[in-house]
């Protein structure tokens, strides 16, 4: 018999706005028997582009992919104006999914290149938000870990901005680090609010339970950053894709308050079925056998709806 009597899951929680809207179009398209495409994997969830894949919804990788007449999701990140002239060029539906926020930080990107800043960019080079913003800021300086900061160069004005799912605080850091390296410096903070929310909730979930599983993809930052913030409250972190992933109940022994949480692409549903894994491998008493009850208690007592992407929409 296990020890854990309760699973509490992070109070915000499922993909973020963005994500979720992206999603959302995707479905309704191919719903009224289009043709539908995103252009690159609209979540970085394996589980859920499946799901979108069984309902007609195809990713693909470049527009030459897509044919005429088809419709094609332009994802949360974002893509360069290139990218988008070419798509409106053709004859597609085309469905723009670019989160809000990126929105806002094409548009600062964009106003700080005709000002004549020299732009640096907190992000991680490759990740397909950072390879849009480029294409309104081709000169920008992309930087990501602490090491490479000394690599910028000096100049008389200089902005920064940031992919909107880095961390808050290494945004403030490499802010003040520029300080060292501008004679002006304009300070555009582009940190999504969802992502420090997140982050908070984290926090103060684990502040509240013996252990935190983290749930989300392995090459996920903001996952990754999740189960840093949980160390630093002094609380163990177990990071997982997938409930699947909870194989040995000893990891639980000793625990009876277990907090889950969850990065933003990753569904209020995985959460879920995370809970009523933990339940069924380490649950004290009858918890094992009323599982999937619990978990669904777990979900719907904290989880906010506008957060929510999941059937519990309709609860």
């Amino acid at each position: 018999m296990g020890t854990v009597t309760e699973v509490r899951i992070a109070r915000r929680t499922g993909f973020c706005y963005g994500v979720r809207e992206a999603i959302d179009a995707a479905r309704i398209s191919a719903a009224e028997g289009k043709r539908t495409h995103t252009l690159g994997q609209v979540v970085h969830n394996e589980g859920v582009n499946a799901k979108l894949r069984d309902e007609g919804v195809v990713p693909v990788n470049e527009l030459g992919e897509v044919e005429d007449g088809s419709s094609v999701v332009i994802r949360a990140h974002g893509v360069t104006p290139d990218v988008m002239s070419a798509a409106n060029s053709r004859a597609l539906d085309v469905i723009d999914g670019t989160c809000s926020w990126v929105t806002q930080e094409q548009k600062e990107l964009a106003a700080l290149v005709e000002e004549g800043y020299t732009v640096v960019l907190l992000g991680t080079p490759n990740h397909p938000e950072v390879v849009g913003l480029l294409g309104f800021a081709p000169d920008a300086i992309v930087v990501d870990e602490e090491e490479d900061w000394p690599t910028i160069p000096r100049r008389k004005r200089m902005a920064l901005l940031t992919q909107s799912t880095q961390p808050p605080w290494k945004f403030e850091r490499l802010a003040g680090y520029l300080t060292t390296r501008a004679h002006e410096l304009k300070i555009v903070n582009t940190v999504c609010p969802v992502t420090i929310r997140r982050q908070q909730d984290t926090t103060d979930l684990a502040e509240a339970v013996d252990l935190v599983v983290v749930v989300g993809g392995r090459n996920s930052a903001n996952t990754r950053e999740l189960t840093r913030l949980v160390g630093i409250v002094g609380v163990e972190a177990v990071q997982i894709e997938h409930a699947r992933d909870l194989e040995d109940a000893t990891v639980f022994d000793g625990h009876r308050l277990i907090g889950v949480t969850g990065g933003t692409s990753t569904p209020i549903e995985d959460l879920q079925a995370v809970a009523a894994r933990i339940y069924e491998l380490a649950g004290a008493g009858d918890r094992p056998q009323r599982a999937a009850e619990l978990a669904y208690a777990a979900v719907t007592e904290v989880a906010e709806s506008p957060y929510r992407t999941s059937s519990l929409d309709a609860a």
